[in-house]
């Protein structure tokens, strides 16, 4: 069967799958991997400690595959300037850009006149509505179950998707507990014309950087395995249940200030978590889609096994 979207023709995709920017973790292996598969895969920027490393990764994705790809700009957690980063995407002519965590006026307004594709995240329908206006190719739409950085509300994507939908005339796609053919399924019959998967790819061999316990972990979780941690600061995320976790929703119980919880909450304890296992001392993000991941293949033999399974929903409803 064929699956043709408006965001397979955007992207130029032979499906409509696209990876999510996944801080500290989607880097060459696992973005060309994607793309090779039929997706879109994705770099992080702002991951990168500047532009010679970001330069880079780009060579390394385009020496790794002749497809589309793209580089995440997460341009409101990292707290620094983004705009040399962005430059550098202009410069190796990357396909595609997506915008997450903050305004992306600043990021859109650079490549207004440069044909990369915009994709911009959002978690609220007057938020996708914005960023129509301010030139976005597509939006992803965001619900609760989710992993990592989330919208304020607690509206779920089966909710918030189809409410975008009637309201822009770009396409949509979909983001939040979807990593399989259902899912992917479910989307589309709610309007999406693609889906985006974070947590599904970090439980994959190309996902190289994620330590095996992290991996393992998601694949061990059921419905209930993860929490929604700093509320308390406006900005909630949701990551897998575990010791240091516990100890974050304390300490916002208590009511600790950001001082008190930058610590528990920074980069430095994600990547202790992600990299190098330790579930004493980090965390990692997490969707609630961990609830439907069984195994850990390649990215190839995912891509597959939902595509299958995909249509094997579409020749039932038929």
């Amino acid at each position: 069967m064929k699956w043709k979207t408006r965001i397979t023709d955007l992207l130029d995709i032979e499906y409509p799958i696209i990876q999510g920017g996944l801080a500290y973790l989607a880097y060459a292996d696992l973005a060309a991997a994607v793309s090779n598969a039929g997706g879109l895969g994705q770099i992080t920027a702002m991951s990168l400690p500047n532009e010679t490393r970001l330069r880079e990764e780009i060579q390394k994705v385009k020496s790794l595959t002749d497809k589309p790809f793209g580089v995440n700009f997460a341009i409101g957690q990292h707290g620094r300037p983004f705009e040399h980063m962005v430059q550098v995407a202009i410069e190796e002519q990357v396909p595609v850009i997506s915008v997450t965590g903050g305004n992306p006026k600043g990021v859109l307004d650079m490549v207004e006149h440069h044909p990369i594709k915009k994709l911009v995240l959002v978690a609220a329908r007057r938020q996708a509505e914005k960023a129509e206006e301010l030139g976005a190719d597509a939006v992803m739409v965001v619900g609760q179950e989710g992993g990592g950085h989330l919208g304020r509300s607690d509206v779920g994507t089966f909710i918030l998707t189809p409410q975008v939908v009637e309201h822009v005339s770009i396409p949509v796609i979909a983001s939040g507990g979807i990593g399989d053919g259902k899912s992917m399924m479910a989307a589309l019959a709610l309007g999406a014309e693609g889906v985006e998967m974070g947590t599904r790819f970090i439980a994959t061999k190309e996902c190289m950087d994620a330590h095996p316990s992290y991996k393992q972990a998601l694949v061990d979780a059921d419905e209930n395995a993860t929490v929604v941690i700093k509320r308390s600061l406006g900005m909630p995320a949701r990551a897998l249940k575990n010791a240091w976790t516990e100890q974050i929703l304390d300490l916002e119980a208590n009511l600790a200030n950001f001082e008190t919880l930058k610590p528990y909450i920074s980069g430095e304890a994600n990547k202790d978590y992600i990299y190098d296992g330790n579930n004493e001392k980090g965390f990692g993000w997490a969707g609630q889609i961990t609830a439907r991941i069984h195994d850990i293949p390649t990215v190839s033999e995912l891509l597959s096994t939902m595509i299958k399974d995909a249509e094997l929903v579409r020749q039932k409803l038929m």
